[in-house]
């Protein structure tokens, strides 16, 4: 069984289904530049429907105001997506309590070192296609690298694959990379901050049959 987050929810219907599909963590955004953002105090009736899933705040480079903000929200983790430091992923766990996933860019194999530095700090790292040159935001863009590059990691850290995943892909780059996870946004709209009920559906039923 591979493990799924359904990231860039907005709307109950988005977050129903993703616990009907059986999820793991609902991702949710809290960074204007995003089309999936959403402010922190918006999101109780999102997070009231989660059940057993988990509730991630999506954040870039947040400043402590904003943190604070997600850990009120009544978040399960929050997930730093920008240029944070090993030492701020420790501040922000020790400040909030709260697990943390750190996003990585990868491009080509060099990439894969910065995980090291987050080894055993971060509780999840999260692999990410690096965004396209002058792009406002780091991540949600659809664009896939070599997923093979991960199948050497040597990290004791658990993972999550993302990164231009979708349906017709993802048991492809599951295979390719050994994860044990995946992350999804793009690759379940019909229009970027639109989540496809149907999209979903196939993902989650590519990885299961």
């Amino acid at each position: 069984m591979t493990d799924i987050k359904f990231c860039g929810l907005r709307t109950p219907q988005d977050v129903s289904e993703a616990v009907r599909l059986g999820a793991r963590w609902v991702g949710l955004v809290h960074f204007p530049p995003s089309p999936r953002h959403i402010k922190p105090s918006k999101v109780d009736h999102l997070i009231a429907l989660k059940g057993e899933a988990e509730s991630v705040a999506v954040l870039v480079d947040p400043d402590d105001a904003l943190i604070d903000a997600a850990n009120a929200a009544g978040h399960d983790w929050l997930q730093l997506h920008g240029q944070e430091t090993p030492d701020r992923v420790a501040e922000v766990k020790a400040r909030t309590g709260l697990r943390v996933i750190k996003a990585l860019p990868v491009a080509e194999a060099a990439d894969m070192d910065a995980a090291k530095a987050f080894d055993g700090i971060a509780d999840m790292i999260l692999f990410d296609a690096k965004p396209p040159q002058g792009a406002d935001r780091p991540g949600g863009w659809g664009e896939g690298y070599d997923y093979g590059l991960l199948k050497s990691l040597r990290i004791s850290t658990p993972w999550l694959l993302s990164g231009g995943l979708h349906a017709h892909n993802v048991r492809a780059a599951v295979k390719a990379s050994g994860a044990m996870a995946v992350d999804v946004s793009s690759g379940i709209e019909r229009a970027p901050g639109v989540k496809s009920a149907t999209k979903m559906a196939a993902f989650a039923a590519a990885l299961r049959d």
